[in-house]
């Protein structure tokens, strides 16, 4: 009899065992699920791509190196940023920017003859992005001003993306 009893008291504890398990294992996933959308949401905040770490709109690694053209704004432009709020000084980015070109996309021969007749559009495009950005926000969010400055090029070239990369070579903020 004793050994029934016994039999009984260890599966009566298996069971508890299980259901506090069971209750443990639901606690922390419904926990890790809310801190994954936390961490997901200060990503998207602060503008981290958590993916496999391509930037979407820019075709770089698709393009062999064989293929890409490079096109330099021929000085360093100076823009005036917008001023930070509480802070009297003026702040300015000083930045060479250059555009990287398929040569074997379909536009490339229609539109390269025309690229360094546009170049004062290209400085007005780029002086009217990063002039919306604060000193700070310019700083972190450098990857965004390229990817804003290469759609609004595209644009210009009805939405043709053989060019397509922005890079700066040279930036400097003050």
């Amino acid at each position: 009899m004793k050994k029934n009893l016994l039999g009984i008291l260890i599966l009566g504890l298996t069971f508890v065992n299980i259901i506090i398990s069971g209750i443990t294992m639901f606690s922390v996933m419904t926990t890790n699920q809310k801190t994954a959308k936390v961490v997901a949401d200060v990503a998207n905040a602060i503008s981290i791509d958590l993916g496999t770490g391509s930037s979407e709109g820019q075709f770089a690694e698709a393009v062999p190196i064989e293929n890409i053209e490079t096109y330099s704004i021929p000085d360093k432009m100076t823009i005036a940023l917008k001023p930070t709020i509480g802070d009297d000084k003026d702040h300015f980015c000083m930045v060479s920017v250059f555009f990287s070109i398929n040569t074997k996309h379909k536009d490339y021969k229609k539109y390269s003859t025309t690229i360094s007749e546009k170049e004062n559009l290209f400085r007005s495009i780029i002086n009217d992005t990063i002039a919306q950005y604060t000193l700070d926000d310019a700083r972190v969010s450098q990857d965004e001003m390229k990817k804003e400055i290469l759609k609004k090029v595209q644009e210009k070239y009805s939405g043709s993306d053989f060019i397509f990369d922005v890079s700066f070579s040279d930036i400097v903020f003050q």
